[in-house]
């Protein structure tokens, strides 16, 4: 009786290993659940990466998880703007700087730019000086500010001062070296380019993700010996792993793009819904980063105290002296005041920032609730006659002119050469049919102001902004200004949104739902940015496991 029940007992164990085993093998982690191949790749099949947790958090990031809120104005509207009408969105999780961009972050770029390219030679001058902070933003006809102008970028006690003067533009490009920057250090520590590699380079030579991640061999100039000198490529050359011996997109080691945040991802993140989502948010009755309707802290330990950097009235800055300052007359050290519940430092105050998206007067909620941005420029690399694609070089720097005569690079030696898509991404495409979306449903013909015109003498166009124009002669630069007294508008596809208020703004415009526009290539001593970068993968952290 005893042996039989053993014997039950030993076969019931053998088929419930069987049944486990069956189980695990139907998973990802030994073999493909499509084929049941193992997706190691061993013995040349398919390799998968099994093992990936979740997207690292770059440096200075703090994760947004994304939800439902109300965008817009959901208090007063004395400007009668009527530019942010209330309309519901729906953000994907994304990542956001927790504190502005410093003095002292783009000093490090500079200075980055200074020593690869230096400006010394003819060649790359324009490069350093189309990066360089308008120092003279700070200047005022009848005010005495030339301590700003001469230190505020520079001087130490002001490098974790949000840095200003800075144009759209160039926060576009402080982004993209940071983006580069960051997966540098990140393959260097993995181990797969040479240790220090990331010094080791000059204008020839330079890192771009893009570059590495489709033409790995011509990274860093060509040269294998910093793009394959870390042990970790020894070691898949050792296991005669040839094709994937550099670092490919599929292993999920390398940070997507650090950029400039959606205006509505910048919205949503300024509200800090954490405890406040159904009320406040999601119904639309929040007006500031901070819980309540008052600029002051309500808190016991606190009460009182301002909540963020803003003018107070005329002729006050700061307050009066020791007793209700803020602590601030013109921009404050960033982390001065208490994040929101995102744990995202002067959302409202200190500096307005530039996000990425093209102004216009209306939120098209009608066309799309769903990750709202205007301002798409779709783009592809560019291919050579050997069918490989073209890297810019030393000889082939691009620059934008702006309207007032500055040069800013726009592709540097080291990257992808991009080009518009064309007719052979756009046929028979039913989510777009051009490289350029600005003005999609929004200043193009169908929805000009006398859209029954079809003559294009006769028809003028809703967005009617002055065009200023630079010529360069034998002289030199010669500058002309548009007079003309016909213009109807000051928007165009060159300007961009900035959000929050300032220093120099009163309260008013605090509320995160406040937004201005500024053409892109123009700085102020109160616009600054901070970087955004996109989440992959799952929505939230926490993970929840079916019921």
């Amino acid at each position: 009786m005893k042996a039989n029940f053993a014997l039950k007992m030993f076969a019931l164990a053998v088929v419930s290993v069987s049944i486990l085993s069956c189980s695990k093998s139907n998973n990802y982690k030994d073999s493909s659940r499509g084929t049941g191949w193992k997706v190691d790749g061993r013995e040349g099949g398919f390799k998968l990466k099994t093992d990936y947790q979740e997207q690292a958090t770059g440096p200075g990031l703090v994760f947004v998880e994304g939800g439902t809120f109300t965008m817009g104005k959901v208090q007063d509207d004395v400007m009668h703007d009527w530019n942010n009408s209330p309309n519901q969105q729906h953000i994907q999780s994304f990542y956001m700087d927790e504190t502005e961009v410093t003095n002292g972050m783009y000093l490090e770029y500079l200075d980055w730019l200074k020593k690869v390219f230096p400006p010394s030679e003819e060649n790359y001058r324009n490069i350093y000086k189309g990066a360089l902070p308008d120092t003279l933003v700070w200047r005022n006809r009848l005010g005495f500010n030339e301590t700003m102008t001469e230190n505020y970028l520079r001087h130490p006690a002001y490098a974790n001062y949000p840095v200003v003067g800075v144009n759209w533009l160039q926060a576009v490009e402080f982004s993209n070296w940071r983006s580069n920057r960051v997966n540098e250090l990140i393959l260097e520590q993995e181990g797969f380019t040479a240790r220090g590699a990331r010094f080791d380079v000059d204008a020839a030579s330079t890192f771009d993700t893009e570059t590495y991640l489709n033409s790995p061999s011509l990274t860093y100039g060509g040269s294998d010996s910093l793009s394959l000198g870390g042990r970790s490529s020894d070691r898949r050359r050792k296991a005669n792993d040839s094709t994937n011996i550099f670092v490919q997109r599929s292993d999920g080691i390398l940070l997507p793009k650090y950029r400039l945040p959606t205006e509505a991802e910048w919205e949503y993140a300024a509200l800090g819904l954490t405890e406040l989502r159904n009320y406040n948010v999601y119904r639309g009755r929040k007006k500031y980063p901070w819980n309540g309707s008052y600029t002051r802290s309500g808190k016991r330990a606190t009460r009182g105290d301002h909540l963020a950097n803003f003018k107070q009235g005329d002729g006050d800055y700061g307050g009066i002296a020791g007793w209700s300052d803020d602590n601030a007359d013109i921009t404050a050290e960033v982390k001065t005041y208490q994040p929101n519940d995102f744990g995202i430092y002067d959302m409202a105050g200190n500096v307005s920032e530039w996000v990425a998206d093209v102004y216009r007067p209306v939120v098209d909620d009608d066309f799309n609730d769903f990750n709202y941005y205007r301002g798409n420029q779709y783009t592809k690399n560019a291919i050579g006659e050997d069918g490989k694609v073209k890297i810019v070089s030393q000889d082939s720097i691009l620059y934008d002119t702006l309207a007032n005569g500055n040069l800013i690079a726009r592709d540097l030696p080291g990257e992808i050469l991009q080009v518009p898509v064309d007719e052979n991404e756009t046929y028979l495409r039913t989510q777009f049919s051009t490289s350029d979306n600005r003005n999609f449903r929004d200043g193009d013909r169908r929805s000009t102001r006398y859209f029954e015109s079809f003559d294009e003498e006769r028809a003028r166009p809703m967005y009617d902004a002055p065009k200023h124009k630079v010529e360069k002669t034998d002289e030199g630069i010669e500058r002309l200004q548009d007079d003309s007294d016909r213009r109807t508008s000051l928007i165009n596809d060159e300007v961009r949104v900035y959000k929050g208020g300032s220093w120099r703004d009163r309260a008013y415009w605090l509320d995160p739902a406040q937004r201005r526009f500024l053409p892109q290539g123009m700085a102020t001593d109160d616009i600054g940015f901070r970087n955004a970068m996109s989440r992959v993968g799952s929505k939230s952290k926490i993970k929840k496991t079916p019921r």
